[in-house]
């Protein structure tokens, strides 16, 4: 008997800061322990206990818990802010997203600038250098049956040796380089 005397002898946050003994059945007790004094204090200031009483009251066991957080954010954010209570904080909050978006939108758009002039420079830079570096190197040697154009050289020599509409055949690099080592070689006076 004293044991369980001696339990109910700490009362609740809410019995305590009302003066009243605390009873085995107090809808506070579970909500408002004895070593959270402030947290009634200031739900008691805000909203009254009488509207705490009737609201728990009115709410199935399950939904009490979370009433009482929600309660004690609010009191707690109205004593801190009496003029805007949460929605100050909620404002706050929003402000912050919205310029941590604008920071995460710049940031993108800077990824995708950066992306665009990697690809600019990977395809455009080397077409560049190549027509920058090799402008007085001699032509790269090609089979002319690897020749991505080999049909369309074969079509114009055919034409041109057979006296169709071209006079002069438009050879591949390998047949202009072979013609005119053989012009050199077979005992041409070397002018051109």
């Amino acid at each position: 008997m004293a044991s369980s005397s001696s339990s109910y002898n700490s009362p609740c946050a809410a019995c305590k800061f009302l003066r009243r003994k605390c009873m085995p059945g107090c809808i506070f007790a579970p909500y408002f322990p004895p070593e959270e004094p402030q947290k009634f204090a200031n739900v008691h200031k805000i909203f009254g206990a009488s509207n705490v009483t009737k609201l728990l009251n009115e709410l199935l066991p399950h939904q009490r818990e979370d009433a009482v957080n929600s309660l004690a954010y609010e009191a707690e954010a109205r004593v801190r802010d009496p003029v805007y209570g949460c929605v100050g904080a909620i404002s706050f909050l929003q402000r912050q997203v919205q310029r941590l978006q604008k920071e995460l939108d710049s940031a993108n758009a800077d990824l995708i600038r950066y992306a665009c002039n990697e690809i600019t420079t990977a395809t455009v830079l080397p077409t560049g250098l190549n027509s920058v570096i090799q402008p007085n190197m001699a032509p790269r040697r090609r089979s002319v049956d690897h020749h991505p154009h080999h049909q369309f050289y074969q079509q114009i020599n055919n034409t041109s040796t057979t006296g169709g509409a071209f006079s002069a055949p438009y050879l591949p690099w390998n047949d202009i380089h072979n013609r005119s080592g053989d012009i050199n070689e077979g005992g041409g006076d070397g002018r051109m």
